[in-house]
């Protein structure tokens, strides 16, 4: 017999809702990239504004601070590139000038310095290497296409330029009041405990993943730098900036860099590969072993395999910014399935211990009743 099922249509209804929402954060994907470089920008800031608020004697207001220390970073910035620019981009130029030139020579992995070792291999591991340059370039060329036309899309447009600082600026000003607001919408309802607390872990997540990923991209990019520039290695210093950049990409970026820094490196005709490779693997061990748990200590752990997921997942679905962004989404997934479950947990040993009382409560009367009906005489 049909009727209508009113549970069955309001799952219907939030499912639709759901749908809905996402299809349309899918639309708008751009500009939701946009506002979420803003939030992790204001993330980086905001341990600088909260520290000058405390440094200065008499209270500074928000505002006042966090102009402040844009405007410090502004300088910084500038002094920044005044000081390596010159040279990443002579670094730059060169390598454009000669790296087709070098990949177009048929004999130019028979130039590759090998140990005296490895020279009876060499005609088997050079025809082994050529061909997985060959098909590393099919698969690699479009990613990086990709990545190139994002970029320049981004930095290139110069509304996107200077609206992230602004949104980063209101963000920091204006985060606290949004996210009083939001909680006190929120305790309103039953789970306001539990939103309190999902809130407090995301803030705490993507604050110390944010800065971690700064601090492992300023560290890498010293490192490398520096040993590079000891070592001689051909376009150090732009080998370094690009290792550093490629550090904001969970696991396939660290891979990339240290693949593209001995391939450029011995294409360039450097001869100490073995010394370039075992620095690279070393510091690797210690950035991924020592520095990387220290730093995101507290943090919510992900398995490998489903950061890989993410990272393929996330790039069939927005490009770049889909493998930047999908690490944070998956570590707040999982703090929101986290909570949602220790609170069924809470609710359910709460019922568990009330359940007596408040059953004898309810069966008091009727219990006090019948006893009075047992106890009036019978005739």
């Amino acid at each position: 017999m049909l009727g209508f099922d009113v549970r069955a249509a309001r799952i219907t209804w939030t499912v639709s809702l759901v749908l809905l929402a996402l299809y349309a954060a899918y639309s708008v994907r751009r500009t939701l990239f946009v506002f979420v470089l803003a939030v992790f920008f204001s993330y980086v800031l905001y341990p600088a504004v909260r520290s000058l608020e405390r440094m200065v004697p008499r209270r500074m207001s928000r505002t006042a601070s966090t102009a402040f220390v844009f405007v410090l970073l502004v300088l910084v910035l500038a002094g920044l590139a005044a000081a390596i620019g010159p040279l990443v981009a002579e670094q730059s130029s060169r390598l454009a000038e000669q790296l087709p030139a070098l990949v177009r020579d048929p004999h130019v992995l028979d130039r590759l310095p090998l140990p005296d070792w490895l020279a009876p291999f060499r005609s088997r591991g050079l025809e082994f290497l050529r061909e997985q340059i060959q098909t590393g370039t099919s698969l690699a060329i479009p990613l990086a296409r990709r990545v190139g036309e994002t970029v320049v899309s981004v930095v290139g447009n110069a509304l996107f330029v200077i609206l992230i600082p602004i949104l980063a600026f209101l963000f920091i000003k204006d985060g606290r009041l949004m996210r009083n607001r939001f909680l006190d919408w929120t305790a309103s309802g039953r789970r306001g405990s539990m939103w309190q607390r999902i809130v407090d872990d995301l803030d705490a997540l993507l604050g110390r993943f944010i800065r971690a990923l700064l601090i492992l991209s300023l560290a890498t990019f010293v490192a490398y730098s520096l040993f590079f520039s000891v070592a001689g290695v051909p376009y150090g210093v732009l080998l370094a900036l690009v290792a550093a950049v490629l550090e904001f990409i969970p696991v396939i970026g660290p891979l990339v860099a240290a693949i593209g820094c001995v391939v450029v490196a011995g294409l360039s005709g450097y001869g100490h590969l073995l010394l370039l490779a075992g620095f690279i693997g070393l510091y690797r061990l210690f950035q991924d072993y020592v520095l990387n748990p220290t730093l995101m200590s507290g943090g919510v752990a992900l398995p490998p395999l489903l950061v890989l997921f993410g990272l393929l997942a996330g790039e069939e679905l927005a490009g770049v910014a889909g493998i930047f962004l999908s690490v944070p989404v998956l570590a707040a997934a999982k703090i929101a399935i986290l909570r949602i479950a220790q609170e069924r947990r809470l609710a359910a040993v709460a019922v568990a211990d009330v359940a007596p009382e408040s059953l004898n409560d309810q069966l008091r009367p009727a219990i006090d009743q019948m006893r009075s009906h047992d106890a009036q005489p019978r005739t």
